[in-house]
């Protein structure tokens, strides 16, 4: 039988449309939008074309009817009704907006602070949004007035400022869920400042749900102040829908067309506004859907997966699988002494030495639980350290301890982490602003989370390479086009114009290992860097990374649990058990003659070149019988 051979599929590159074009696409939005513009039109022009100053009075004109003089006709006091709707317009739209800036401004800023940094301003902003909501809004309103007198432009800021929980739970949700998204991590790791991943990174999440309760809040803000005027609460001094319905309430016997001018205004501009919010709405979430069947605008070329030289440990191949790590005897210190670290490699090309760490977590009764228990090692120039260890050993721990991304309740309880002769150990964002990012590179395990979905590729580069090296765009463009290139992307132009959900696996990873030698950084942490890759993509992005340290003379703290990855691409390695280094030396000592019994358990495990595991016994039954476990 002939195969067939399937060209490559060519992919489509996305073109990013505007919002206002997105939202022309739905009938019912250009609708809504057409209105409010034309509302909005009237009320910046109304007191200019207003053919009559909106108080003027003329008793020979009250409740007059519709004439070509006076085309809506007078109310109660001989006014004119068109020139009065013109300027309410105005003065209604104008102070609906105090109301809806007022709390836009104090419900987001809040919201963004109590949610990014959490602490005493969380706790503290929580209790006051509770007070707020538990307020009566039209009772603080009648005894504003009584205080302020018959304003409504107060009026209208002590509403903005009631209806502010409204946004502040809003956005405080949506920022706490995003919060510990790995891309908020890699962002802060690029040496970017908490207020640009606020402004860009975060406000960029919750800009869809705030569009859409703007559009809600104008609505209420225009009710509820039309329906203070509409009980006379407000200034007769100034024409508003709501004072316009009041004059027509009180003469709908006699002239029951002034009800209808107000009541068409309030009705129509809410409805819109309520039409628009829906709108928005399917409009600005359009992406979750596209998110989740993540199309891939590029591919990767497959390539031979390398063999990993697994005959120095083969004396441990035909150990037992390990079935449960508690069964293997747990030291009661760690073997790594630092004295032992010090004679072993002395001070000299030293990066990164690490003392007698431990790391801590507080639990809320107080007390702190320790998971990493007074650890040494030394990373020198030009060389990879690999951090072996069994999931939940505490090498992750360890190496966010030197990043600075030690999870909330996470501190550094002892020793020292010094780097290049600064302290990391709990340093302040400060001292990391100036080291992440710029001399500290990361590269994470998880590569589709790390990267932001609402941004191109290409901007997550750029933006990092002007902020820590201060280049121009143009620079930093073409330095992040070279990198894309370097680190074998066939097309860089595309994947940098492309969305992270655009792009593979393996692409994502590139871009990763691309910005994080984008600053030429003295030291990367690569974090389990191909646990979330395919096997051949593996061996790709193995080679790319030793290619890279060769050809920058980086020293590199790798993390991982697999000790193929350790024969394939360190020099020394560390095996971590528990919160211990229980043994530390060369890659090939370790492999040949592994000193301590969890090493040599570690090794067993590995299934390359090993026997195949003998069926299970007890775990078929005859037919016709039922096993033990079934009986009972």
């Amino acid at each position: 039988m002939t195969a067939i051979e399937v060209p490559p599929a060519i992919p489509t590159p996305h073109v990013k449309t505007s919002l206002f074009r997105r939202l022309l696409r739905k009938p019912v939005g250009v609708i809504a939008l057409t209105y409010l513009a034309f509302v909005i039109l009237m009320a910046v022009i109304g007191p200019f074309i207003a053919p009559y100053p909106p108080n003027e009075a003329s008793l020979q004109l009250v409740l007059a009817p519709p004439s070509p003089e006076h085309l809506l006709g007078n109310d109660s006091a001989g006014r004119d009704v068109l020139s009065r709707l013109l300027w309410a317009t105005s003065v209604t739209l104008a102070a609906a907006s105090v109301a809806v800036i007022t709390s836009l401004v104090i419900g987001v800023v809040a919201g963004l602070i109590a949610g990014y940094y959490k602490g005493w301003f969380d706790s503290a902003a929580s209790w006051v949004t509770s007070l707020v909501m538990a307020l009566p809004g039209i009772v603080v309103l009648i005894a504003a007035r009584t205080v302020l007198g018959p304003s409504v432009w107060w009026s209208m800021l002590i509403f903005g400022i009631i209806l502010s929980p409204a946004y502040y739970r809003l956005v405080y949700a949506t920022v706490v869920g995003v919060r510990g998204e790995l891309y908020v991590d890699a962002a802060r790791v690029s040496g970017l400042s908490d207020m640009r991943i606020i402004g860009r990174h975060i406000l960029s999440v919750v800009r869809a749900p705030i569009i859409i309760q703007t559009a809600i809040i104008a609505g209420i803000a225009i009710g509820i102040q039309s329906g203070l005027e509409f009980l006379g609460l407000g200034d007769a001094s100034v024409p508003t829908w709501g004072s316009m319905l009041n004059d027509g309430f009180a003469n709908i016997y006699r002239a029951p067309i002034l009800m209808l001018w107000p009541s068409l205004a309030i009705a129509t501009t809410c409805i819109a506004l309520t039409l628009l919010a829906n709108a928005m709405r399917d409009v600005l979430e359009r992406t979750a859907s596209v998110r989740r069947r993540r199309r891939r605008a590029v591919t990767t070329a497959t390539g031979s997966i390398a063999a990993v030289t697994t005959s120095l440990a083969t004396s441990g191949s035909d150990a037992e699988p390990i079935e449960d790590s508690t069964e293997l005897p747990v030291v009661a210190e760690t073997i790594v002494h630092p004295d032992d670290v010090k004679t072993a490699q002395g001070p000299q090309d030293v990066v990164l030495a690490i003392r007698d760490l431990r790391v801590a977590y507080q639990q809320p009764e107080g007390a702190d639980i320790e998971v990493v228990h007074g650890v040494s090692l030394d990373v020198r120039k030009g060389e990879i350290h690999g951090l072996i260890g069994e999931s939940g050993s505490g090498k992750t721990q360890t190496a966010f301890a030197v990043l600075g991304l030690l999870p909330r309740g996470g501190h550094v309880s002892g020793g020292s982490i010094d780097y290049e002769g600064t302290q990391l150990a709990d340093a302040s964002e400060r001292v990391y602003a100036g080291i992440r990012g710029k001399r500290i590179g990361y590269i994470p395990q998880e590569p589709m989370s790390n990267l932001d979905p609402s941004f191109r590729i290409g901007y997550q580069l750029v933006e990092p390479l002007r902020k820590n090296l201060g280049l121009s765009t143009k620079e930093a463009t073409d330095k992040s086009l070279a990198l894309l290139d370097r680190v074998g992307i066939p097309n860089p132009k595309r994947t940098f114009d492309a969305y992270p959900f655009e792009v593979s696996g393996g692409m994502a990873q590139r871009v990763l290992i691309a910005g994080a030698v984008s600053t030429d950084p003295d030291l990367i942490v690569a974090d389990e860097p191909t646990t979330a890759l395919d096997v051949t993509v593996q061996a790709e992005v193995l080679d790319l990374l030793r290619d890279l340290q060769r050809e920058r003379h980086m020293a590199m703290l790798l993390v991982t649990h697999n000790f193929g990855v350790v024969a394939d691409l360190c020099d020394r390695v560390t095996v971590m058990q528990q919160g211990l280094f229980v043994e530390q030396g060369p890659v090939r000592k370790i492999l040949g003659s592994p000193a301590h019994p969890y090493t040599h358990s570690l090794l067993g495990a590995i299934l390359d070149e090993g026997p195949a595991r003998p069926p299970l016994a007890g775990t078929i039954a005859t037919p016709g019988t039922a096993s033990e476990g079934a009986r009972s």
